[in-house]
């Protein structure tokens, strides 16, 4: 079942503008979630704001929000002073440039959301822009109102419809040069990469959604479920194969090779 966008508004690229929704394209609402509960009485525990300075609970009224400039000093703002900054890209996804799918990194890649025609007049408008992104290979760049925030995003066509990426911010995404920038310029030899690919070869499956299952969640539900027909399981952490010393890549990969044709 498609959930409900949760957001609603207009896609626009110069004068051609067309009614929109979006909706995000990832979920965690199946994930595992845990109340933290009294023992003693097996009543959930709820939080409470309190003053850090006089240790009482504050009203929900009373709180406000602030911005530190010093220590123990801050400016405070209004709900409806943070409010009045949002501009037209709070119900506008205004197409400002195009740039080459290629040149933006996956490192620069937030959130997925679909976006889709929201009404069958606007249908035609919102074709034609998603064509010619194709047909250029260009995406699209804009700014709108998510999450509190004005963001960048970028404009993605996806078969039928467009995906629109909240691009990270520049302060959010860290030089790589300050971890990559020392490491030398080692060339494996050819006896070594003809074994790794092979390896590689043998190890290779096309992708489906099993590949990233997780177990973790899976054994947490099993003791859930056993919990609830009133039966006790195991909860002992699995044991982790630890990796042995590796004396020479050679060996540990004729070793590889050895167990990938015994399995």
């Amino acid at each position: 079942m498609a959930s409900r966008p949760f957001w609603k508004g207009y896609l626009k690229l110069s004068l051609v503008t067309c009614p929109v929704a979006l909706t995000p394209a990832t979920s965690e609402s199946e994930k595992v979630r845990f109340h933290t509960l009294n023992r003693a009485t097996g009543n959930r525990i709820v939080s409470q704001y309190v003053d850090a300075v006089t240790g009482k609970r504050v009203d929900e009224e009373d709180e406000i929000k602030g911005y530190q400039r010093g220590e123990d000093d801050y400016v405070m703002l209004e709900e409806d002073e943070i409010e009045a900054v949002a501009l037209e890209s709070t119900r506008t996804i205004d197409i400002d440039l195009f740039t080459p799918h290629d040149d933006i990194e996956w490192i620069w890649l937030d959130k997925p959301h679909y976006l889709t025609p929201d009404d069958p007049v606007g249908e035609e408008a919102f074709a034609v822009i998603r064509d010619a992104m194709v047909t250029t290979k260009m995406v699209g760049i804009a700014r709108l109102v998510m999450y509190r925030r004005e963001r960048a995003v970028m404009l993605e066509p996806r078969g039928k419809g467009i995906v629109v990426w909240t691009l990270r911010f520049g302060d959010e995404v860290r030089d790589p040069r300050a971890y990559f920038g020392d490491l030398g310029d080692l060339s494996p030899d050819r006896p070594t990469m003809q074994l790794m690919q092979k390896l590689i070869d043998g190890r290779t499956k096309h992708w489906n959604r099993d590949m990233v299952r997780d177990p973790v969640q899976e054994r947490l539900l099993e003791i859930i479920a056993a919990k609830k027909k009133g039966r006790r399981r195991s909860a002992a952490p699995r044991k982790s194969e630890q990796p042995g010393k590796v004396v020479s890549i050679m060996d540990a990969l004729r070793k590889s090779l050895a167990r990938e044709a015994r399995r």
